[in-house]
């Protein structure tokens, strides 16, 4: 078995674009999602709430969103990548029955920082959308 290796900020360029990430969105990891991050709100647990509310059924929060698009950069990036921010706007819901797609591209690499463009959809459109900041080794 071969290891993960890191990327280094020299084999970065602008304009790179991340391997697509597919992630099938069940029940399971919406409520295990809600659980791991103590979100007790209904609507990512109980699909009466949710519909009674008009959502289509339960949805992801936006901290498990959030563990996506980290896990997104950092399987790219590799295990010495240290994410420094994660800025996203959420749009649609991710709702189970759905395969939520994340893509990116890397807008800007300095000596500093590397920020990658992510977006992440499904059927109904632009689930989440924003920026990661991380550093890499030299």
């Amino acid at each position: 078995m071969s290891a993960v290796r890191s990327k280094h900020l020299k084999e970065i360029s602008v304009g790179e674009e991340l391997p697509r990430f597919d992630l099938t969105v069940t029940a399971t990891v919406i409520v295990a999602g809600a659980l791991a991050s103590r979100d007790f709100m209904p609507a990512h647990h109980d699909r009466d709430f949710a519909t009674g509310q008009g959502a289509p059924d339960i949805f992801m929060n936006i901290l498990t969103t959030n563990a996506y698009v980290s896990r997104f950069v950092t399987d790219w990036a590799g295990p010495e990548a240290m994410v420094r921010k994660i800025a996203i706007r959420l749009g649609v819901p991710a709702v189970p029955g759905q395969t939520l797609t994340f893509t990116g591209t890397v807008a800007t690499a300095t000596a500093k920082e590397v920020e990658i463009d992510i977006k992440a959809s499904n059927e109904f459109g632009d689930h989440a959308t924003g920026t990661v900041t991380l550093t890499v080794p030299v």
